[in-house]
């Protein structure tokens, strides 16, 4: 039995800005001097319903540009939260150095001590560790690039018109998921640097664009230029199609270029959250889950607040099953919360199954390393794929469809058996593979002879094209900023045979 020798931080739900120091401080002494964590400094800030709406319509950021599509999210997310139609998240986190951690006015003592060890703790140790937070942020220059960001913008809208800069972001925001790049380069990302050296970037990319454009050979000169050396001094293929476009395009004006860049920034800054939903939202609520129960042990918090996280943290752990209503998939704090606590059972109690499947961690009596090895180093893809146990794959009653549509019926593809257990690992994991979710769209030439149209391929995944009306749109915005034709044919993955061939040309009144 646990002899409870504390005394309880609160009594009922009301707080003070003092309680919520001394909570704080009870947290961080279980997190760091009993888990061990390693977090960035932490910033708590207490803000009301409107702002945590106001911080929703503008991706969570504390600073941000204007844009017409932020007002628009936020009447939107208003008039559901009204009307009683959704709720609002308790916290709000953000990746940078310090770690700002928003946490709501209306919540009560147990949910600030909850959130605080969620966010504070949790979501802090995950951003600072994992290797893909790593490659692709700089937590400690974020705040300072968003405010360059923010006031360059403005200054633009200042020099060159609002309807000039708005039509320009709406492009860019269409084309961020194809804005970022996706494997790692080899110098670390310094986004103070970034902001410092807008001038140099701007003399530097003035003289790349115009030496390649200003020399264009002659029709019948390019016929004879290998296709190979044309694509090579374009840096083509290019997956990055707003990092060609700050670099390449001949139209593009040096303040078009600079915001371009500040758009894929920030589309490369939230990369690595696309990756790892379920293993950040499994972090943060295993933390949370082990700092609550703690300090119930050492009598922090009383019988009646543990039984109220209990039942929000149950809340936030369902999974609603395939025939609900509420189903969307897999919820991410579900799964990566159960697999956690699965991977704590192997290291403590392991069965001879465990053994088998997980010889390098059953049994190892030490779950809270182990953790925090996985979160280091893994992302959600691969996280899945290794560590999901047949234990687990039991509990959950897994197992996997086969959906050709070809077929009239629905085969059942892999069971509860060694072959199964793997199949349905597998077939998981690519549910979270980046390159399963999101198109292959690339950039493979420019015809610098004729017409100087912008060419690109989607190589068609598993069959699924993209839908056509969202296609056409975006690749309008694409021509617009590349200022000639643009095609893009799709392909099949197996044989490279033609699908379906897009065109776009600019508008008239933006050539």
């Amino acid at each position: 039995m646990i002899d409870r020798v504390g005394t309880p931080l609160f009594e009922g739900g009301d707080w003070s800005f003092d309680l919520i120091r001394r909570i704080y401080d009870a947290v961080e002494d279980i997190a760091i001097n009993e888990m061990k964590l390693d977090v960035y400094p932490n910033q708590i800030e207490v803000i009301t319903a409107e702002q945590m709406l106001d911080a929703y319509s503008s991706t969570g950021m504390p600073l941000f540009y204007k844009h017409w599509s932020f007002g628009k999210q936020f009447l939107a997310n208003e008039m559901m939260y009204r009307k009683g139609m959704r709720g609002l998240a308790y916290e709000l986190v953000i990746n940078s150095d310090p770690c700002i951690s928003y946490i709501m006015e209306e919540n009560t003592a147990m949910m600030q001590t909850l959130v605080i060890a969620h966010a504070a703790f949790g979501h802090n140790h995950f951003f600072k560790n994992n290797y893909l937070f790593k490659q692709w942020t700089d937590a400690e220059g974020i705040l300072d690039y968003l405010e360059f960001a923010k006031s360059y913008i403005m200054s633009c809208e200042e020099r060159h018109g609002q309807q000039a800069v708005e039509r320009l972001l709406d492009a860019a925001h269409a084309l961020m998921h194809q804005g970022v790049h996706r494997y790692p380069r080899a110098k670390v990302r310094d986004l103070k640097a970034e902001a410092a050296r807008e001038a140099e970037r701007h003399a530097h990319q003035e003289r790349i664009y115009n030496d390649l454009w200003r020399t264009l050979p002659r029709a019948e000169t390019q016929e004879r230029e290998p296709s190979d050396d044309r694509r090579a001094a374009l840096n083509l293929p290019q997956e990055n199609i707003l990092y060609f476009l700050e670099k390449s395009a001949p139209l593009l004006k040096p303040w078009q270029r600079e915001v371009l860049r500040i758009i894929r920034l920030i589309a490369q800054y939230f990369y690595p959250q696309m990756q790892t939903k379920v293993m950040n939202e499994g972090c943060a609520t295993y933390v949370h889950y082990r700092i609550m129960t703690r300090l119930h042990e050492k009598g922090l918090i009383n019988d009646g607040a543990f039984m109220e996280f209990l039942q929000s943290h149950t809340n936030v752990t369902h999974q609603p099953m395939f025939d609900s209503g509420h189903y969307g998939g897999f919820n991410p704090y579900a799964l990566g919360f159960g697999m956690m606590m699965d991977i704590s059972r192997i290291c403590t109690e392991p069965t001879a199954e465990d053994r088998i499947w997980f010889p390098d961690i059953a049994g190892s009596g030490n779950p809270d390393e182990v953790m925090k090895h996985i979160w280091a180093n893994y992302r959600d893809e691969s996280f899945v794929g290794q560590f999901l146990s047949p234990h687990l794959i039991r509990s959950w009653k897994l197992f996997k469809l086969q959906d050709n549509e070809k077929e009239p019926a629905l085969t059942v593809d892999a069971i509860h058996n060694e072959r199964g257990y793997r199949e349905i690992r597998r077939t998981l994991a690519r549910q979270y593979d980046i390159g399963w979710i999101e198109p292959d769209i690339q950039i493979v030439d420019v015809d610098m002879a004729g017409d100087r149209h912008l060419m690109l391929e989607h190589k068609v995944t598993n069959g699924i094209q993209l839908a056509a009306s969202d296609a056409e749109q975006v690749l309008q915005h694409l021509a617009s900023l590349w200022g000639y034709d643009v095609v893009m044919k799709e392909k099949s993955s197996e044989g490279g045979k033609l699908l379906k061939e897009y065109r776009a040309s600019p508008r008239p009144a933006e050539s």
